[in-house]
């Protein structure tokens, strides 16, 4: 029987949790819930200057907002420094590391020679051989790795292929530093071994740290977890993604109006594909999703594509859902409060009535709640640059011509208004659209909406007849 697959995500908590870290999160997640395995999560706040709090509640909630779950408690790192000591030390006594009492000046000068010649070996290993008696007084030294010089160090990477790196080429790494903090490199093998970490999925950025860790993991005698690393996802020009490409916290994506969904959605297709299909539900993406279809080239960020597809899910959405999903966004969007406010469970009533012909524009929340702006708005009605223009001397006219056929209903609803309105513009020889359109801009105070006698339907008689007579009155 294989061994369970256990996957984990690990960020450095010393901002939002980018895009790029959402996408390594949510390819960790399907792996270990296509395997039937667990995904694991380690906060990396060894860096105790950077890393913050308020970042660290960041990454909680943007994972849990993405419904990105994680099995067992979460992991610190900056906890575990005394286990990290440990394997130090373990090395050490193993011959397998050893202590370097080189001065800073020495390393700068190292650095710069290597620079000179192009050599990407800066430690020239001056200490790997030197007996410690031989140490200057008063220097703390570091303890290095004692890596191998000769062959190659080679990982059969599951996106990259196999990679090899010449062992002269590569440091003796720094495992404990001259305070006795453990580095990046030493904690993160421990930590992956100790929490039983069977395959790791991360960036192509970390490509060469899995060789010197792979240099780690051998020296312990430990097994070597399977690694995966995916390509870095760039902006639509092919550079390296910026805040102006969409290199934002997933907190704004929130606050753009965009679903989880959809972002799920989208983040699986950059950089992997399944035959030509791009709509996954999630049960669709667990079950499909394997590191062999993911690409080596660097994915390209494209909001329109992200728009349009969070488009998609709003339009599938149900209507309920949907009004809990505004709801959620209003306290962090401008305007938001004045709907908190007035959300009686009869506006509730109203927006949910309008949904259907609300939702079938918009493309993120934001423009929903825009859209449904003339539903709870305050008479009078602001009118939008665009409705002013339809709004003429002439079209006040006929909405004051229109107004006593209206008022004579009595069984007001979409089907009654339009009988009304269809029978006027015909006596009145006008074409239908030039009754609809200013009575959609009286109504709502923009030239767009849900259909006209929807609207009317939903803003019931009362409100309907009140706004109409606000700009039926030719001036």
């Amino acid at each position: 029987m294989s061994e369970p697959v256990v996957t984990r995500f690990a960020p450095s908590p010393t901002g939002f949790l980018h895009i790029g870290g959402a996408r390594t999160a949510l390819f960790n997640w399907l792996y270990a819930r296509n395997r039937g395995g667990k995904m694991l999560l380690r906060i990396e706040d060894t860096d105790r200057e950077r890393s913050t709090e308020p970042a660290i509640a960041a990454i909680i909630d943007g994972l849990s907002w993405l419904g990105l779950t994680w099995d067992s408690d979460i992991v610190y790192q900056s906890t575990r420094a005394d286990r990290h000591r440990e394997v130090a030390e373990q090395l050490l006594a193993a011959g397998k590391a050893y202590r370097c009492y080189a001065s800073p000046e020495e390393l700068t000068a190292m650095r710069e020679a290597a620079r000179k010649e192009g050599r990407s070996k800066l430690y020239d290993g001056r200490w790997r051989d030197r007996d410690p008696s031989e140490a200057p007084p008063g220097v703390k030294p570091v303890i290095r790795l004692k890596a191998p010089v000769t062959g190659e160090i080679a990982i059969d990477d599951q996106v990259q292929g196999r990679v090899a790196w010449q062992n002269a080429d590569l440091d003796d790494l720094v495992l404990l530093r001259s305070d006795g903090n453990p580095t990046y490199m030493l904690a993160v093998v421990v930590d992956d071994h100790d929490m039983g970490v069977t395959h790791i999925i991360r960036g192509d950025d970390h490509l060469t740290n899995g060789a010197r860790q792979k240099h780690i993991y051998e020296a312990l005698g430990w097994t070597v977890p399977v690694m995966a690393h995916i390509p870095l996802i760039h902006g639509p020009d092919g550079s390296k993604l910026s805040k102006r490409h969409g290199a934002l916290g997933v907190d704004a994506y929130r606050a753009m109006g965009y679903l989880p969904a959809a972002v799920r959605n989208y983040l699986v297709r950059l950089g992997w594909a399944h035959g030509d299909q791009e709509i996954f539900s999630t049960e669709e993406m667990i079950a499909a999703f394997d590191l062999s279809a993911i690409g080596r080239s660097p994915a390209r960020f494209d909001f329109a594509k992200l728009e349009s597809l969070n488009g998609h899910y709003i339009r599938t959405s149900a209507d309920a859902d949907l009004i809990a999903a505004l709801e959620q966004l209003l306290p962090h969007i401008a305007g938001g409060q004045e709907l908190a406010d007035r959300l009686t469970p009869e506006l509730r009533g109203k927006l949910l009535a309008a949904m259907p012909g609300l939702k079938e524009r918009a493309k993120t929340l934001i423009e929903l709640f825009e859209a449904s702006r003339f539903l709870w708005a305050s008479r009078p009605l602001e009118i939008n640059a665009a409705a002013k223009v339809v709004l003429t001397q002439e079209a006040r006219a006929v909405i004051a011509a229109l107004l006593p056929a209206l008022e004579a209903v009595t069984d007001w609803s979409a089907a009654s208004a339009e009988a009304v309105v269809r029978a006027f513009a015909e006596q009145t020889g006008h074409k239908l659209g030039a009754v609809a359109q200013p009575l959609r801009a009286a109504l709502t105070g923009r030239t767009t909406s849900p259909p006209i006698f929807d609207v009317l339907a939903v803003l019931g008689r009362d409100e309907s007849l009140a706004r109409l007579r606000d700009q039926g009155v030719p001036a």
